[in-house]
């Protein structure tokens, strides 16, 4: 998959529990806006609604050089799954309090694809022990890397 633009924030507000890969449905010149690299996945989350998922809140810009054609940035857009992993994904959402996010998009040959992630929402004590976690990690390298440690 040739990554256009990941979701930054992802494992630092939530717990991811698993990921799925899916197909986008796009409309006229948003495969080349997506290709130039002009997408925003920071507030995007998925739906699931008359048991088809809903891409909202991903910003996609318009094309520079297109026309009349243009569509609405933020518009809704529909998700490619199979239907056994749409009803998985329901039971988990109902009973676990799961939710939908997009973690990266880009293509597989001519595809637009998504990878989107069951997560669940980390508490400000999670947040703290992750970057704790990520500091200890970061000074343990440095050292290594000055020959302090062997």
């Amino acid at each position: 998959m040739k990554v256009v633009a990941t979701n930054r924030d992802l494992n630092f507000k939530y717990e991811v529990i698993e990921t799925f890969s899916c197909g986008i449905v796009l409309k006229g010149t948003e495969v080349k806006s997506l290709r130039d690299g002009k997408v925003n996945l920071k507030d995007g989350f998925a739906v699931i609604k008359n048991s088809e998922v809903i891409l909202r809140n991903v910003y996609i810009s318009h094309y520079d050089k297109g026309n009349i054609n243009n569509v609405n940035e933020l518009r809704d857009r529909k998700l490619l799954l199979h239907r056994e992993e749409i009803n998985k994904l329901v039971g988990k959402i109902k009973i676990g309090g799961y939710t939908l996010i997009p973690h990266k998009i880009g293509f597989v040959g001519q595809y637009a694809k998504i990878e989107l992630s069951l997560c669940k929402g980390k508490k400000l004590y999670d947040k703290r022990e992750t970057e704790k976690k990520k500091e200890a990690k970061r000074k343990i390298e440095q050292a290594i890397k000055d020959g302090r440690i062997n």
